[in-house]
Parts: C-alpha cells; structure tokens; sequence
C-alpha cells in the first residue's frame, strides 16, 4: 500500500512550478476577457442559490424542477419587460422634454459667460494701457523719448485670443460627454449581454443544477469534502436571505420614492424616478446617493424652489431608510461593515465592471464564511468574539464596558 504521507512530501519539481507559473501568467493577461465570464458565473450561482428554496417549494406543484422554473423564469421575464416598459416610455417623454428645454438652457448659461468674457476683456485691456503708459513715464524720465513713443504703440490686448473662453471650454467638455456617451453606449453593450447570459445561465442551472455542484465537489480534495459541503451549505442558506431584504428593500424605496415624487414631477416622471431609485436601492451606500441625481436634474429644470425641495425629501428617505428600513424591514439580512463593502464594491468594479457592484455585499459575506470555516478554525479553535473583541477594546485604549 502505498504511503500518502510520503507522497506528499516528496518535493515538487521544477516543471510543475514551471506550469503552474505559466498558467497564472496566462490568467493574468488574459483577465480582461475572462472577467465577463466569471462575472456570469457568479451571477449565475447567487440568483441560482437564491431561487433554489422557491423551486424546492414548487416542484411538488409543477411536477418537478423544469416546471417550477419555467414558471418562475417567465414571471421574471414578464416582470422585466414590465418594467422595461414602465421605464423606457416615460423616460423618453423625460428626455423630449429635456431636449426641448435645453437651447433655453444654453442661452440662459451663455449670456452670463458672455458677460464674464467681455469684463475680462476690458479688464485687461486697462490693466496693458495702465502698463503701457508706465513705462512711457519710466521712458521719459530716463530721458530716452524715442522708447517711449514705441511704447506708446502696443499691440492691443488679445484677451479671447490668448487663453480660451469660458464658452469654448463649456463646448469642449461637452463634446467630452459625448465621447462619455459613446463609450457608456459600448458598455452598456456588454453590460445586456452578461445579463442575457445571466437570464439564460440562471434557467438551466436552476433545470438540474446536480451537475454543477458535482463538478465543484470534484475540484475539492476528498478529505475536504465535509468543510467544503459545510461552507455550500452556510452559503446556501445566506443568499435567499440576503436576496429577500434586497428585494424588499429596493420595492420600499422604489415605492416611496414614486410617491413622494409624484405631487412635485406629475406620474410619468415620477414613476421612471421611482424605478431608478427601486434599482440603485441594489447598490449599498452609494445608490440613494446616485438616484438623487436623476431627481435633482429634473427640479433644476423646473426652477424655483423645486430642487430644494427635492433634497430635503431625498434627505428624508435617506434618515428613513437608516433608521427605519434597514434595522427593521432588512434586520434578517446580513450586518456588514460598511467600510467593507465600500472596499468591496471598489475592488469589484476594477475587476468586473459597473455590474461587480452586484456581487460586492455577498463577496463579503462569503469571504467571512469561507474565513470561519478554513482560517478561524485552523488557526484560532479556541478564540470566542468575545475574545477578539476584548483585543480590539485593548488597542484602542478603550474601557470595557460592564452593560455590554
């Protein structure tokens, strides 16, 4: 029988290192093509993860997994494109709107920078003639009359000609939109075909998803089989949950944001601002902040009081999600650290794309359990929360607290 020990131990050659660095290498270069795809898979297994328990639920029903998904896939396809509708038609009567505005807003924008220009102009024109008749002073007390009288003849002052006009600058920044545009256009591109991969993913794994998790399995040592089958399992019973309170929470904010909307922009553009919020509400920490922009721009649009307004209320909705929704509404879903998830959905945007910011949440969740179940067990079996969060109390020089 052969001995496992000393085949372990027995050094690995240079070729297997050799291969192993060639194969990183390769990864590496070609990340920027493979990160779509694994973007794809990891989309694919959490929204797999997180419909599992309803297709579990449903096949006693539909008569088995390829029903139940059927059914659960046509009502998010009919939901999609519910909203795509809901969305695309008022926004365009948004954006018509906008468009027919926008002349007046450059004429109101370019007579103040016209001003700006003109008062430059003459600004400088009698700061060079204040110069000018300073040095034919300086000439003439110098006794040298013939430089004075060349002095006397400068150039006039070319002030929209030497530095670039306000005007010109706008425009150029403008144009610079548009470039912006373009590129957002291609990527948004390859933004619909991820999700159409996701959409198509999602529905044969959820058929027979067996398959897949025996070829994870496979990958994994067999002595490892049982810590691995632990980590899919915590894993498993996460996602539902953290996909739950997304969901409810993006519905709570969406609805809100639609209603209080809806006295100040009229129906249309308060719904299409209502789902925009409803989608940000997926982004942690930054998406109420990116769902006030599209509100701010139409009450700028409006004039008067309308933008103040419009901050105050998203001002609230920011205290009431704070305070109300997420310790209530969301108290089942995960406590993350916010500092976390920023790093998170930082790295995740490098790596993945606008879309990395989906997976951002649950990559932090899934590292803490990955980190209790392969680190914390190794290497600390015997240190409690309790004892690392004395240690933490220690190296801030903080009392502990007898209450707590």
């Amino acid at each position: 029988m052969p001995n496992n020990f000393n085949e372990e131990a027995t050094p690995r050659s240079l070729f297997f290192y050799i291969v192993w660095g060639a194969a990183l290498f390769a990864f590496i270069e070609t990340f920027s093509l493979l990160s779509p795809i694994l973007l794809s898979f990891f989309l694919i297994l959490l929204i797999s993860l997180a419909i599992n328990p309803v297709i579990w639920r449903m096949r006693a029903l539909t008569g088995g997994r390829k029903g139940a998904t059927g059914l659960i896939m046509a009502a998010m396809a009919a939901g999609i494109v519910l909203t795509g509708w809901a969305f695309f038609g008022p926004m365009k009567d948004s954006v018509t709107k906008l468009s027919e505005r926008l002349p007046a807003y450059w004429e109101q924008l370019q007579k103040p920078l016209i001003k700006i220009e003109q008062q430059a102009v003459l600004y400088e024109e009698k700061i060079q003639a204040e110069v000018t008749t300073e040095i034919a002073q300086a000439a003439t007390e110098e006794g040298k009359p013939e430089g004075a009288r060349k002095n006397t003849k400068a150039v006039p002052p070319k002030a929209a000609s030497g530095s670039r006009s306000l005007r010109s600058s706008l425009s150029e920044m403008f144009q610079g939109v548009v470039g912006r545009f373009t590129s957002l256009a291609f990527n948004t591109g390859q933004i619909l075909v991820v999700l159409v991969t996701v959409f198509f993913g999602t529905s044969f794994m959820l058929m027979n998803p067996r398959p897949i998790f025996k070829a994870m399995f496979a990958l994994v040592p067999e002595r490892h089989h049982g810590q691995a089958l632990i980590i899919v399992q915590r894993i498993g019973t996460f996602v539902p949950g953290w996909a739950g309170t997304t969901l409810l929470g993006m519905l709570t904010i969406g609805l809100l944001v639609f209603l209080l909307m809806w006295p100040i922009f009229g129906f249309s553009d308060a719904l299409v601002l209502g789902l925009i919020a409803g989608v940000l509400e997926a982004i942690p920490f930054l998406g109420p902040l990116l769902s006030a922009l599209p509100a701010l721009l139409l009450a700028l649009g409006k004039g008067g009081m309308t933008a103040l307004w419009v901050v105050f209320i998203f001002i609230g909705i920011q205290a009431m999600e704070n305070n109300i929704i997420t310790p209530f509404i969301m108290a089942r879903g995960m406590k993350l650290h916010p500092l976390a998830v920023i790093f998170s959905m930082l790295l995740c945007v490098a790596t993945f794309g606008v879309l990395g910011v989906l997976v951002a949440a649950p990559l932090v969740a899934v590292t803490g359990i990955l980190h209790d179940e392969l680190y914390r067990k190794r290497f600390l079996p015997t240190v409690t929360d309790a004892d690392l969060d004395r240690l933490a109390q220690k190296a801030l020089c903080e009392k502990q607290s007898v209450n707590k």
